[in-house]
């Protein structure tokens, strides 16, 4: 046995990335998604963003900051509610909050970029 807090089963390395709680995992034909359902939408709608960005010119103004601010709330309000224990959320709202949070956050990270570049 080791004291290693990396390799300890209650903090993995991997669990930086997602927790990975099965019955907040999708699972087709016996096999798990690598990642929960709202992180699976985070990664689905940031990766879908990025794509349209690079397809697409997007003018990052105040009002579009604003409003990845404003869809990335649901996500927040789904997770924290569940957190303290006011509600059980399902995995398909997971999803669905985290595709808007995902898309939320994408648009954040390309606003600070551009304003980065733009000086």
């Amino acid at each position: 046995m080791t004291n290693n807090p990396l390799i300890e089963e209650d903090f993995k390395l991997s669990n930086l990335i997602c927790h990975r709680i099965p019955e907040r995992t999708f699972k087709i034909k016996g096999h798990y998604f690598p990642v929960c359902s709202r992180c699976t939408g985070f990664y689905l709608g940031a990766f879908s963003y990025f794509i349209f960005a690079y397809f697409f010119y997007v003018n990052y103004t105040v009002s579009l900051i604003i409003f990845a601010i404003l869809i990335m709330m649901p996500t927040f309000l789904d997770g924290f509610s569940q957190l303290i224990g006011l509600r059980e959320s399902n995995n398909v709202l997971r999803l669905l909050t985290g595709l808007a949070g995902g898309v939320g956050l994408a648009i954040l990270v390309k606003a600070l970029k551009w304003m980065i570049i733009m000086g």
